[in-house]
């Protein structure tokens, strides 16, 4: 549900989410039932049918003063003021203090078709949006600072050298190699969440949003999922290549202050070498750096996270972690 649509019912308290059939409007409600005495979330106050569709009816938590704004407008706040930066910090701890509640509280070892299959089974499966977004068209590719344009699957023939990194980027096997590790009867350590925790599902003060995918998922899922949003995603992907999502999405949609910083592409045969930033360099002088940039503010996340789950989650999520993420001993430091 965007912004917009959640401001336009602000008189009366409440939201409409159409849901596009029965079945999934219930399967989100019991979801919803699955977490509501668990983790803050707004209410749910029932279900109406119309043609075509449902809607299930939710408490409006802007309109009633429960919360101010999504946690993707504090970020964007706090890159510009840093006293904005202590109310983030208590967000995120939020967060990571309800994942870590889910795995000790709800948390078991289940085979991968016993989760919610959404985000997990039904996209790797074949012919799912993996096969149909990526394997089934040439996506072309222009190198930057080059004349060159690749489709994807040709980036496959080519090493990417990568700030002295040798890399591969063969998709069709990175998503054989996915069906593999993440087959239906693969166990894996899974707790009762709400599914989806990216910087507009999750409002401040902490209230959880939108149950599509509310369930039981597995826990090194939501700690890399929350983790690509706030490296990358949600700061700098989403606003430079899909802007009206952004805008739609966030209640403040404010410009971001970072962006991919690339240096040198060199195309030579079949060995391209790239020198480059990361999603988190800060923005042009004429913009204030963010004293807490996306990286950095992910890699603390991911130090929050790894402190807080479980010593058997931990290692299933370890390689949901960015390299270098700091050790450090508070999400609030």
């Amino acid at each position: 549900m965007s912004a917009n649509v959640r401001r336009s019912m602000a008189a009366t308290g409440v939201f409409h989410k159409p849901v596009a059939t029965r079945e999934r409007a219930e399967a989100e409600a019991k979801g919803w039932v699955r977490l509501a005495s668990r983790i803050a979330v707004p209410a749910l106050h029932g279900q109406i049918a119309i043609p075509g569709r449902q809607l299930l009816v939710y408490e409006d938590v802007f309109a009633t003063g429960r919360c101010e704004l999504l946690m993707g407008d504090v970020i964007a706040l706090a890159d510009r003021e840093p006293t904005v930066q202590p109310r983030l910090d208590r967000l995120v701890d939020g967060v990571c203090t309800d994942l870590r509640a889910a795995a000790e509280e709800t948390g078991k070892s289940v085979p991968l078709a016993e989760c919610v299959p959404d985000l997990y089974l039904d996209r790797i499966r074949p012919g799912g949006r993996l096969d149909r977004w990526y394997l089934r068209r040439g996506l072309p590719l222009a190198l930057p600072q080059t004349d060159t344009t690749l489709t994807l699957r040709e980036l496959a023939d080519f090493t990417l050298t990568a700030n002295g990194r040798p890399l591969t980027l063969n998709v069709a096997d990175t998503i054989d190699n996915l069906r593999h590790a993440l087959a239906p009867d693969r166990r894996r350590f899974a707790g009762l969440t709400q599914g989806d925790p990216t910087e507009p599902n999750i409002a401040d003060p902490l209230c959880w949003l939108d149950f599509e995918f509310a369930g039981r998922n597995t826990v090194a899922g939501e700690a890399a999922n929350l983790l690509w949003y706030l490296m990358a995603l949600g700061g700098w992907l989403v606003p430079h290549y899909q802007p009206d999502v952004y805008a739609r999405t966030l209640r403040l949609a404010l410009s971001p202050l970072t962006a991919r910083a690339s240096s040198t592409w060199n195309c030579t045969g079949a060995v391209a070498t790239l020198t480059s930033g990361t999603p988190g360099t800060p923005a042009p002088a004429a913009l204030r750096p963010s004293p807490v940039p996306w990286t950095a503010f992910a890699g603390r996340t991911a130090a929050a996270w790894r402190r807080s789950v479980p010593f058997s989650p931990c290692a299933s999520s370890a390689s949901s972690l960015p390299p270098g993420s700091p050790d450090t001993t508070s999400c609030s430091s």
